[in-house]
């Protein structure tokens, strides 16, 4: 970045607070996600995506034909919001959510890891490499750690821990692809985030329709819900949008890493459970990880 290029530090500012605004909302995810595990995850992913859609209607000012992005790009949104978020929440129903929580914010490393794939004039260094084999073995201790607890997860575990580890790689190949985007100058407004939840919250429902049973609401249901939707499925979106056009991308990548510290605590504090070691220790190996990654150059 070069000096003309980067942001003023008001700006920066500025930036680094709408940042960490959707941090603090992406942390309440796996929280509400989990509490809301009886609901079938095509319907919790349509309902709370439209729900967030809404938030787009005020920046256009409620003109719908300023939503409206290539094809292509609205693929790409489509994958990264109905994908990832139907992958996390299938996860959390069938794995043991802290952990799954702990494998799925693999995302972050994944981003770093996987630029080389897909950004051009990036290289991976030995430092990405280390980042890697700490988050991986951060991932790994989360899962094995379990001891007993093992048994008690399910016969569904594991393939709630491949839900989450495929949710980490569509978040972070979602997130390159988009700044692929915006470095060959087909950038989209923040604005079509909401089309993208739209068109992702129908598909769910249609999926509902087709593959899963109906069932009954509570009115504690729908406030939760709308939790879901107005915020880590809606507003940390925007916010996070506006963050990477207005800062630093490195700071504001580092300010990412604090979501899985804060989501893990969180989780442990909705669910009732105890700090275990396994726990404490891949969260930190995972946040080292993190920060390495960001500090290779």
């Amino acid at each position: 970045m070069t000096s003309s290029a980067r942001p003023s530090s008001s700006s920066a500012a500025a930036a680094n607070g709408l940042a960490l605004g959707a941090v603090g909302l992406w942390a309440s995810l796996a929280a509400l996600g989990t509490s809301l595990a009886h609901v079938p995850p095509f319907l919790l992913t349509g309902l709370a995506l439209l729900l967030g859609s809404v938030l787009a209607l005020p920046m256009v000012r409620f003109d719908v034909r300023r939503l409206a992005v290539p094809w292509p790009t609205l693929a790409l949104g489509v994958y990264g919001l109905f994908g990832y978020h139907f992958l996390l929440f299938t996860a959390l129903q069938l794995a043991p959510p802290v952990e799954a929580n702990l494998v799925n914010y693999l995302w972050p490393l994944g981003i770093v890891f996987l630029a080389p794939l897909l950004l051009p004039g990036v290289r991976l260094t030995r430092l990405h490499m280390v980042a890697a084999v700490l988050g991986f073995a951060g991932a790994a201790i989360a899962i094995v750690g379990r001891g007993g607890a093992g048994a008690s997860a399910g016969p569904w575990a594991a393939a709630g821990y491949g839900c989450a580890a495929a949710a980490a790689v569509v978040w972070s190949t979602y997130s390159l692809l988009t700044k692929r985007l915006s470095m060959t100058g087909r950038a989209f407004p923040t604005a079509a985030i909401g089309l993208f939840g739209v068109v992702s919250g129908v598909l769910a429902l249609v999926c509902h329709a087709l593959l899963e049973p109906s069932v009954a609401l509570s009115a504690r249901d729908l406030a939760l819900i709308a939790l879901l939707g107005l915020g880590p499925l809606g507003g940390a979106f925007f916010l996070w949008d506006a963050a990477l056009k207005r800062g630093d991308a490195r700071q504001i990548g580092v300010l990412s890493y604090l979501t899985p510290l804060l989501s893990t605590f969180l989780l442990l504090m909705t669910t009732g459970q105890a700090l275990t070691w396994n726990v404490a220790l891949a969260t930190g190996l995972i946040l080292v990880a993190a920060v390495l990654g960001t500090r290779a150059r």
